[in-house]
């Protein structure tokens, strides 16, 4: 089967925020502020990253400054990108080897990769109202996913924001990571963010991931 990448679109999409996206003052200040340090850089809204016909979504927080807002795709340039990358690989959601940089022979395969929030934000943490802006973002990418079965969210915004992109509450379903539930037609995988500050910490281990993606892919697997 031939996969299709959702990477750089050359038909706009209202999937995908434009490059030069002015809907959040605060982030698009922090983006000309990036600009000026890092003119090498990528600087825009990441696009999301993955196969057409996913089955599985991996949905971040936001890009990091000097990760996706550096390389322009999501989870790649710091560390997260590492272990999630290698975890879907593991798991047959992606071949190829992940080299944290856009030209690597990484392709994912009835998976994708997409953040709550396009726009790096200051301090990596992006205010209410920035979510609420950029969520249909994240409605219109789950809409044109056809044969989407299983959503990973990372990090406790990033399941809320999901949550409320189904129409839920974001109290909705089961907090904590290693819960899942069902959300309209998809099944939940919450996840600790696999962020350095995790990692190091021990929050989260290699092993609570990988189990989590395990039961993923089973899931998928048996959805067929």
């Amino acid at each position: 089967m031939q996969h299709s990448n959702i990477v750089g679109e050359v038909v706009p999409s209202p999937a995908e925020p434009p490059r030069d996206c002015p809907l959040c003052p605060r982030l698009v200040a922090y983006r000309r502020e990036n600009q000026e340090l890092y003119p090498d850089y990528f600087n825009g809204p990441a696009p999301s990253f993955g196969d057409k016909d996913a089955r599985l979504l991996v949905v971040g927080l936001a890009p990091g400054r000097k990760g996706a807002n550096r390389t322009g795709r999501p989870f790649t340039g710091d560390y997260a990108g590492a272990l999630l990358y290698e975890t879907l690989i593991k798991y047959g959601f992606a071949t190829g080897k992940f080299e944290a940089r856009i030209d690597d022979s990484l392709k994912l395969v009835g998976s994708a990769v997409t953040n709550a929030v396009r726009c790096a934000p200051p301090g990596n943490k992006p205010e209410t109202s920035e979510e609420n802006t950029c969520r249909p973002f994240l409605k219109a990418r789950l809409d044109m996913f056809p044969n989407l079965k299983a959503i990973v969210t990372l990090g406790d915004v990033s399941r809320r924001n999901v949550l409320k992109t189904l129409g839920l509450k974001a109290s909705a379903g089961i907090p904590g990571h290693g819960s899942e539930f069902q959300a309209g037609p998809y099944r939940i995988f919450n996840s600790y963010h696999c962020s350095r500050l995790n990692t190091n910490t021990g929050r989260l281990t290699t092993p609570m991931f990988e189990e989590l993606f395990a039961r993923v892919r089973a899931y998928v697997d048996a959805a067929d």
